[in-house]
């Protein structure tokens, strides 16, 4: 009988061994897996942090075109206004922009010269010009 329990023993700490044998090849396999992940971790921050300055530089060009925009609008109504301001005070300017108004809308060369008193060639030259094709 002391040679059984012996060989239980024996069959116990063989079976133990193999336990911690099976545990630590799982703790390796994890290790390995837990290594993988924290450098996929790393590299995701790394691209993180690379599509925040990405996106930073974004924003300051669409803030500097958006600048630009209102910069180039505000000229082009600077330059409306001058236009407009002009085409007020010349009298012909007047004349001719009305005139090309009503060949837009369809006038005739007998009526640009009655209503707006310009010669007959210049108004023919107005319909060519402007007439709506």
């Amino acid at each position: 009988m002391g040679n059984e329990i012996l060989f239980a023993v024996f069959m116990c700490v063989i079976a133990y061994l193999g336990l911690l044998l099976y545990q630590h090849r799982e703790l390796k396999k994890l290790n390995i897996k837990i290594d993988a992940l924290t450098l996929l971790l790393k590299e995701t921050d790394h691209q993180g942090e690379t599509m925040k300055r990405e996106l930073q530089e974004l924003r300051s060009g669409t803030i500097g075109i958006g600048r630009r925009m209102q910069e180039l609008e505000k000229k082009a109504a600077q330059q409306d206004a001058r236009l407009d301001e002009t085409n007020q005070q010349d009298p012909q300017a007047k004349l001719y922009t009305r005139a090309m108004k009503m060949v837009d809308l369809g006038a005739g060369v007998e009526e640009l010269i009655h209503e707006c008193e310009i010669p007959k060639a210049e108004a023919e030259l107005l319909i060519r010009l402007h007439c709506k094709s």
